[in-house]
């Protein structure tokens, strides 16, 4: 009922937990606005969003726009919902539960407050949930920009800014939703900028990766792959639109020789080494020095002996798909 009556109200710029909106709606907007010349960010961090909102002004909201008593008592009677602190029940008076289904809604509810006031002054912004970013022309139009919302924030919404992590940016110290911008360094594109991914999401899906294929795990070859892909697919779609080839080609390679690392690693003894080299095609003389060699596991996934047997072709007959080939399925143009 919320939703249904309040969904038409939001506006274009808000991409949080909307129907037709998403995550790569809001950021290529943003994009947009940098190649379009706005590349004075007033980027704005809410401090403990949903600890600080204030019931009174949400619940007044939500009643100008559902004329319903039951409803707000309802939502009022699930705000106010006591929390355990040290073992003793407390009631509160602000903020609100994160990972319903309905703080989602309320939070737009709050926010497209702001979303109206920005928008009144025609300024070109991005809001997805409490995450939002205004994009300007010139530092001295940034910085009264961000005084004017600071304002308004604590003043009409009640909401506090962490002055540490709010700030105003350039296209290459900012970032927004996991992605980065940096210049196209084309002639023809000057004062342009693509996506990137920043580099502890990289660091996060490496580490992931990593564990699934530590050799240890009693995983069966196609349960590893199936594990790898729920990983590394969320992941790939979620920044499709960024340019990011030539890192998945990087990992793609590292987790193949992880892939080879952990089948030579369950071939465990020398004899049974021996005889799947030969069956991979490797002379006899080879694959019994190679069954015996010293070099550690590791050395070995990355030397040509499992390179040239363990190939790339045998590993997708098993099932393997690479990143890199799944990104240049799924990455959609950017207009």
């Amino acid at each position: 009922m919320i939703a249904a009556a309040n969904r038409l109200e939001f506006e274009e710029e808000s991409y949080g937990f909307r129907p037709g909106k998403n995550l790569h709606g809001a950021v290529k907007q943003a994009l947009r606005n940098i190649n379009d010349g706005y590349q004075d960010i007033v980027d704005v961090d809410l401090k403990g969003f949903f600890d600080e909102v204030q019931h009174y002004k949400l619940l007044q909201m939500i009643y100008n726009r559902v004329k319903c008593q039951t409803t707000l008592w309802l939502i009022r009677k699930w705000l106010r919902a006591p929390i355990q602190i040290n073992g003793k029940l407390h009631k509160r008076r602000k903020g609100m539960p994160q990972g319903s289904p309905l703080s989602p809604l309320l939070s737009n509810i709050l926010l497209d407050e702001l979303d109206k006031y920005l928008k009144s002054k025609g300024l070109k912004y991005v809001r997805y949930a409490n995450d939002f970013s205004i994009y300007t022309k010139s530092k001295a139009e940034a910085r009264k920009i961000g005084n004017e919302v600071y304002l308004f924030l604590k003043n009409r919404l009640d909401l506090p800014i962490n002055k540490e992590k709010s700030g105003i940016r350039r296209p290459n110290n900012f970032e927004l939703l996991g992605h980065s911008f940096v210049p196209t360094y084309k002639k023809e594109e000057k004062g342009k900028y693509q996506l990137v991914v920043k580099q502890n999401s990289w660091d996060n899906l490496k580490r992931k990766l990593k564990a699934i294929t530590k050799k240890t795990l009693p995983y069966s070859f196609e349960e590893r792959l199936y594990k790898l892909r729920k990983v590394w697919m969320g992941w790939v779609n979620n920044y499709r639109l960024a340019s990011i080839q030539a890192k998945l080609k990087q990992l793609d390679e590292w987790l193949r020789n992880r892939l080879r690392y952990c089948i030579w690693h369950d071939w465990k003894k020398p004899e049974r080494k021996r005889k799947n080299l030969i069956r991979l095609g490797v002379s006899q003389g080879q694959a019994y020095a190679w069954s015996r060699t010293r070099m550690g596991g590791w050395a070995v996934a990355q030397s040509p002996i499992l390179g040239t047997t363990i190939t790339l072709s045998r590993l997708r007959r098993k099932g393997y798909e690479s990143m890199l080939d799944h990104y240049s399925k799924s990455q959609p143009r950017i207009q």
